[in-house]
């Protein structure tokens, strides 16, 4: 069974940062990509960032470009998003996702990025990331 287990998050002031931790479990193929998703209240959750399984492909969404980074530790199949400069508008619950049987970021990029949230197929429980002023 394919589980799915985030933490990290928090509170921070504008300027901080958090690291969100996903740790992964229940299978063994390295073709998968590891996602993060955020919504905002009463919005729909918006794609953040992307890793493969490898690492060799990752992607940012533009409105967190240059602040945030992704990773892998492969040996604890864990993933790593480390939020740097986090402003308010970063406020929202945020989802890490895991899509088996995907090796790169860019099968999300070769369509409308709406249907990103669509395609993955195991997601954590959400951690709420809250960015005072």
């Amino acid at each position: 069974e394919v589980q799915v287990v985030q933490s990290g998050g928090g509170l921070v002031q504008a300027g901080g940062s958090l690291r969100l931790s996903c740790a992964a479990s229940g299978f063994t193929s390295e073709d998968y990509t590891v996602n993060w998703f955020r919504q905002f209240p009463g919005k729909n959750r918006e794609g953040v960032s992307c890793i493969s399984g490898t690492g060799a492909s990752t992607y940012y969404a533009d409105s967190v470009k240059g602040r945030f980074a992704i990773s892998n530790d492969n040996t604890k199949k864990t993933t790593y998003l480390q939020m740097n400069g986090l402003k308010p508008e970063d406020t929202a619950v945020y989802y890490c996702a895991v899509d088996l049987g995907v090796s790169s970021c860019n099968f999300y990029l070769r369509q409308d990025l709406r249907a990103w949230t669509y395609e993955v197929d195991y997601w954590g429980q959400g951690t709420q990331v809250t960015v005072s002023s």
